[in-house]
């Protein structure tokens, strides 16, 4: 049901709004230039990658201009995208294809893999997220190990109803513009391993 449901949302979102996803792919290629979408390979369900698609918030790396860093790539139009979450829109196609859920976890970086617990690495026996029970807990303002264990106490207790009440807080977490990024960052902060993991960091 929730696959189906799923399914029948993102292609009707996509169909719906694509006025504004060729609108906001015209301004990211005036402000930001190509390519406008940022693909990277992401961990799924069982951790098996897939390529996340958005759109582009920064520029490229340009160590000739100094830019290197978050800080130094993000620019005002990319921070606004970011603010508003429509960097996400993209992200529609890969529900769509079965790469993700409207709820769920949030596809973090495949070079965390190792870096989790058996128990933290419980987060990928669903499909990530567009949002999940971390972000209307707090974004990239809750610390990881808060994160790490939302995301596993959503896996230990997703329903239809849960789901649906996650996508209502969303609404709201998003209008409020709440947690876009860690205290000190400009988008979120590293993780780089429970102190409790049995693995070692590559």
């Amino acid at each position: 049901m929730k696959r189906a449901l799923d399914a029948l949302g993102a292609g009707t979102l996509l169909v719906l709004l694509a006025p504004v996803l060729a609108a906001l792919a015209a301004l990211v290629a005036i402000r930001l230039g190509r390519p406008v979408l940022f693909r990277q390979q992401r961990p799924g369900l069982g951790g098996v990658p897939f390529t996340i698609l958005k759109f582009r918030t920064m520029r490229e790396v340009d160590r000739a201009a100094g830019r290197i860093s978050d800080a130094d790539r993000l620019t005002p139009f990319g921070e606004r995208l970011r603010s508003t979450s429509l960097d996400e829109l993209p992200s529609l196609w890969n529900i769509l294809r079965g790469e993700m859920s409207f709820v769920g976890p949030r596809p973090s970086l495949c070079r965390y893999l190792d870096l989790y617990t058996a128990e933290e690495a419980r987060r990928h026996d669903v499909r990530p997220g567009l949002t999940g029970l971390a972000q209307v807990r707090g974004r990239n303002a809750l610390p990881w190990p808060d994160r790490l264990r939302s995301d596993v106490e959503y896996v230990d207790t997703a329903t239809l109803a849960l789901d649906a009440r996650i996508l209502a807080r969303t609404v709201v977490v998003v209008a409020r513009r709440e947690g876009i990024t860690t205290p000190g960052h400009v988008t979120s902060d590293r993780f780089t391993g429970s102190a409790n993991s049995a693995r070692s960091t590559p």
